[in-house]
């Protein structure tokens, strides 16, 4: 039978390590994932297939056009999101370690604390997604040469001219039903996996490749089961619109039902898989490395 993966828990971490080595490694795989969220967020933005076809004609397109630069659109702006990084994770970590005392089901605290970390972690994050989501679009199908596109700075400033406060908060409400559903379903099914993925593989088998199957498996179900919301909630925040509902019903009489939510699906699959990969692989290296020098001398984990 093989030996099922031990959890590092929120106790068994050196604080000081953790939110040294956290940022410095999640700030290198933001830089390779932001493309094909970039990728996506037009995809989704767009009406019907008037500018790209899919994710590879996208790509394709934007390299054209704009060059590399133009998948990096907004890249900068958005590495505030690493605060909110770690206000997420140190919400998630508490309250799965607090859940711990009323419940063994892993599947069912994984999404609660997830959820909630969702929350808060949204509350610092959709300020900074709306100024990078316009970067993201500005100039699209414009030749980077002749384009001059508007700094993070005149974004701002647009914004708060137009709409105050509130524009910054545009689709909060949106960024919450589609975030904290993702993930929760993301750390809910990340603790199935583990068990099912645990019990397949043979013995002795390293728990960082249990581990790094699991997350892109987690993440396949999350991107899937939540896309719909976050078509609703990207369209909301970029295009305007006087409620989910209005926005709703335009999305599915423009192109219906099926083309309608499904839309930036592939893409969102083609990123929260590989981010789902790097994220586990990365995170479970960092608390490795942030594990209490006392159990690691006793071996209480295996360092492999």
């Amino acid at each position: 039978m093989p030996e099922p993966v031990k959890i590092i828990e929120w106790q068994h971490l050196d604080k000081k390590k953790f939110y040294v080595f956290g940022p410095t490694l999640f700030f290198g795989i933001r830089a390779v994932l932001y493309p094909p969220n970039l990728i996506k967020t037009r995809l989704q933005v767009q009406r019907k297939r008037s500018m790209y076809k899919g994710t590879f004609d996208a790509f394709r397109n934007i390299v054209k056009q704009e060059g590399i630069r133009g998948l990096y659109k907004g890249y900068l702006v958005s590495n505030f999101s690493l605060l909110s990084g770690q206000c997420y994770i140190t919400t998630y970590e508490l309250l799965r370690q607090k859940t711990s005392y009323y419940t063994d089901n892993l599947a069912l605290r994984g999404f609660f604390a997830g959820a909630c970390a969702s929350i808060v972690g949204q509350t610092i994050m959709v300020p900074v997604d709306i100024i990078s989501q316009f970067l993201m679009v500005q100039g699209q199908g414009q030749c980077s040469s002749t384009y001059k596109p508007k700094g993070a700075g005149m974004v701002v400033k647009q914004i708060w001219e137009n709409q105050g406060i509130r524009g910054f908060y545009r689709g909060y409400g949106i960024s919450l039903m589609t975030y904290a559903p993702t993930s929760g379903v993301w750390w809910a099914s990340y603790g199935q996996y583990l068990g099912i993925v645990g019990s397949l593989v043979p013995n002795g088998t390293a728990p960082i490749v249990v581990q790094g199957i699991a997350g892109p498996l987690a993440g396949l179900t999350a991107a899937t089961a939540v896309n719909p919301l976050d078509v609703l909630r990207t369209r909301l925040q970029v295009g305007g619109g006087s409620s989910v509902v209005a926005v709703l019903k335009d999305l599915l009489r423009e192109e219906g039902f099926i083309m309608g939510l499904s839309k930036g699906l592939t893409a969102r699959i083609t990123t929260m898989m590989p981010s789902s990969f790097l994220i586990t692989l990365g995170y479970e290296t960092i608390k490795r490395l942030s594990l209490r020098s006392d159990l690691v001398e006793s071996g209480e984990f295996k360092i492999r």
